[in-house]
C-alpha cells in the first residue's frame, strides 16, 4: 500500500527517459508496518521479445518510525482524518505530474519554436528554389524552341541533303561510267550499277576489301595500280579489255574532300569499246589506203596546210632517188635541193584548202639532182579528214611526153 502514485511516477518517467529511474525511501505499508523501500524502475532491452516492457524492483531500506517530540509524553499520535494521507498524496503525486508536464511541455514549445524556425528557413529556400526553377523552366522553354528551330532547320538541310545524295545517284547511273569508291584501306564504299560490268560486285560486298572482288577485266594488275595512285597521288589512265570483248578507259584517282583530305580512291571505267571498233575500222582502211597508195606506179606526195610533207609512196623514192628521211617532215620546196622551190606551184597549193580548190596537169619542166631534167604533169586536191583533223593535200605526179597545159620552169 501507498505505491500506487510513487510507482505510476516511476514507470512514467522511465517511458520518457527511456533509462533506468530510482525513487528513494518510499513509504510503504507491509503487514501493517510502514517500511521504506527504493523503487527501482528499468526498461528491459533484450530478449526482443521482451522489448517495451520494464523491470520493478523494490529494496528496502529500513522502518519508517513515527517521529515523537523530545520531553513530550508519550501518547498516542493524534487521530487523522479518514482518507487525508491518501489526498495529500494524491496531491504529491499530481504536483509532480504537473511540474513534468509543464517542463516537457515548455521542451516540447522549444522544440516546435525551433522547428518553426527550420520551417520557415526551409520555406524561404523552398520559394527561392521555385524561382530558380521558374527561371530555369524560362530558359528550357527558351533553348527548347530554339532546339525546335534548330531541327527544322537539320530537317531541311537533311532533305536537301537528300535530295541531292538521289540527284547524284541519278546522274551517276545515266552517264552509263562504272564507277568504285575505295576507302584509305582499299574496302569498297560504293559503286554505280555499271561497276558490274567490270567486277562481280553486289549490295552486300560495301565494306569487303578490293582484292577480294572477282573482276571480269582481262588486266590483272588493278589492285598495284590502286596502290600506286594512292601512295603517289598521281591520276592513272589505262585501256583496259573486259572478257566479253569490251575495253573501257579505267580512270584511277584520289578522292579529296572539300577539306582537300585524301579519303580514298575512285575508280571509273569509261565504255570506249566503240571508239576502239572505229579505231580498227579506220586503221583498216588507213592500212588499205597505204597499200593502194604503195600500188600506185605514179609518185605521190601528201602535204599538210604549211606544206610540210606528211608522206610519200614508194613510187616518189625510187624516182627521186630519195629516202624517208630527206622527205618526210620537209618543206616541199626544199626537196632536192630546192627544185621544187616553183612560185607558180607553191600559190597553186596554198589555195586548195581554204578555197577547197584542186588543180589538174600542172606541167613543170625542171632539171633535179641525181635524174636530170623531167616534164611533170600534177595534180592536186584536197584530202577529206574528220572535222577535228586539220587539211592534207594530195599531189599527185606523173612524167608527161607532150608539153599540153600550163609550163612552169
Amino acid at each position: 500500500k501507498g505505491l500506487q502514485h510513487d510507482l505510476a511516477t516511476a514507470l512514467h518517467q522511465a517511458a520518457g527517459k527511456e533509462d533506468e529511474v530510482v525513487h528513494r525511501n518510499v513509504r510503504v505499508k507491509a503487514n501493517g508496518d510502514f517500511i521504506l523501500v527504493n523503487l527501482t524502475v528499468k526498461p528491459i532491452a533484450d530478449p526482443e521479445a521482451l522489448q517495451e516492457l520494464y523491470l520493478v524492483t523494490f529494496d528496502q531500506v529500513g522502518v519508517d518510525k513515527p517521529a515523537v517530540q523530545k520531553g513530550a509524553p508519550a501518547q498516542a499520535a493524534a487521530p487523522k482524518k479518514k482518507g487525508e494521507p491518501r489526498l495529500m498524496q494524491e496531491l504529491e503525486f499530481t504536483k509532480r505530474r504537473l511540474q513534468q508536464t509543464i517542463e516537457k511541455l515548455q521542451t516540447s514549445n522549444e522544440e516546435l519554436k525551433s522547428t518553426n524556425e527550420e520551417l520557415q528557413s526551409t520555406n524561404e529556400e523552398l520559394q527561392s528554389t521555385n524561382e530558380e526553377l521558374e527561371t530555369t523552366k524560362e530558359e528550357l522553354q527558351s533553348i527548347n524552341e530554339e532546339l525546335i528551330t534548330v531541327n527544322s532547320e537539320l530537317q531541311g538541310k537533311l532533305d536537301a541533303l537528300s535530295d541531292a545524295n538521289d540527284d547524284l545517284q541519278n546522274l551517276m547511273n545515266s552517264t552509263e561510267v562504272a564507277s568504285i569508291f575505295l576507302d584509305n584501306d582499299l574496302r569498297i564504299k560504293r559503286f554505280t550499277s555499271e561497276a558490274k560490268r567490270v567486277s562481280n560486285l553486289i549490295a552486300i560486298d560495301v565494306g569487303r576489301p578490293l582484292l577480294d572482288i572477282v573482276s571480269k577485266l582481262t588486266y590483272d594488275r588493278l589492285l598495284e595500280d590502286a596502290q600506286d595512285v594512292f601512295l603517289t597521288l598521281v591520276v592513272r589512265e589505262r585501256e583496259v579489255q573486259a572478257a566479253d570483248g569490251s575495253w573501257f578507259l579505267m580512270r584511277i584517282l584520289p578522292y579529296r574532300t572539300s577539306k582537300n583530305i585524301i579519303n580514298g580512291l575512285v575508280l571509273t571505267f569509261l565504255d570506249i569499246t566503240k571508239m576502239k571498233e572505229a579505231e580498227q575500222v579506220i586503221e583498216a582502211a588507213r592500212s588499205m589506203a597505204t597499200s593502194i597508195v604503195e600500188t600506185v606506179r605514179e609518185p605521190l606526195l601528201v602535204l599538210d596546210d604549211q606544206l610540210r610533207v606528211v608522206s610519200a609512196n614508194q613510187s616518189f623514192y625510187r624516182t627521186f632517188q630519195v629516202t624517208a628521211r630527206e622527205v618526210e617532215q620537209q618543206l616541199l620546196y626544199h626537196l632536192c635541193n630546192g627544185a621544187w622551190n616553183i612560185p607558180d606551184l607553191r600559190s597553186l597549193l596554198e589555195e586548195i584548202l581554204p578555197k577547197r580548190a584542186s588543180f589538174q596537169d600542172f606541167i613543170v619542166d625542171k632539171t633535179f639532182p641525181q635524174i636530170g631534167r623531167k616534164v611533170l604533169a600534177l595534180n592536186g586536191r584536197r584530202l577529206e579528214q574528220e572535222a577535228a583533223q586539220p587539211g592534207c593535200i594530195l599531189l599527185a605526179i606523173e612524167e608527161v611526153k607532150g608539153h599540153e597545159g600550163k609550163v612552169a620552169e
